[in-house]
């Protein structure tokens, strides 16, 4: 564990340190949003041929867009102790930046008791994960990276952003810094 991290601070063990799903029954319902973001790092020819629409498999960005959204909706499945949630909005962003990558921003909201973090995480994954599909034939050695929440705010904990890492190329809005 890292940190000052203990057992008892993970809620999705139990005093035995068991995996379980939290009871979140005790919560207020409350507006909670998320924001994620990732990065598809491939040759600038195949950033072109995705811009240009030009792909053999089709436009690369709209199924990539697509296929975001509905891993947002599908988290509860794919995550094992994840609540399966309903979304009151999901949108996916994918935006080139120079020369060799596209950034992808998620943006989850529900009115619940737990939060949207993992639907806005899966939804940046997952479109990651398309394009690299979609242009594999082409390029095989893009690469999905900086997976990580951007922001969240509702709930208990309230509002948190990542402050801005200098350097990463990544930032809490796609198409900011790169």
């Amino acid at each position: 564990m890292s940190g000052n991290t203990t057992l008892s601070a993970l809620t999705h063990l139990d005093d035995r340190g068991a995996a379980r799903m939290v009871d979140v029954s005790g919560k207020d319902i409350t507006t909670r949003e998320a924001t994620a973001s990732a990065a598809v790092v491939m040759a600038p020819a195949t950033l072109d041929l995705i811009t240009r629409g030009a792909a053999a498999k089709g436009d690369v960005l709209a199924a990539a867009r697509l296929a975001g959204i509905m891993a947002a909706k599908r988290t509860g499945e794919l995550i094992p102790l994840c609540h399966t949630l309903g979304l009151d909005a999901v949108a996916v962003e994918l935006v080139p930046a120079p020369l060799d990558r596209l950034l992808i921003t998620a943006r989850a909201k529900t009115s619940g008791r737990t939060g949207v973090e993992m639907e806005a995480l899966t939804a940046v994954a997952v479109a990651g994960l398309t394009v690299v599909d979609m242009c594999k034939a082409v390029d095989r050695a893009m690469e999905v990276t900086s997976i990580r929440l951007e922001e969240k705010n509702g709930g208990r904990s309230g509002h948190w952003h990542r402050p801005p890492a200098a350097g990463t190329g990544m930032n809490a809005k796609a198409g900011e810094g790169a």
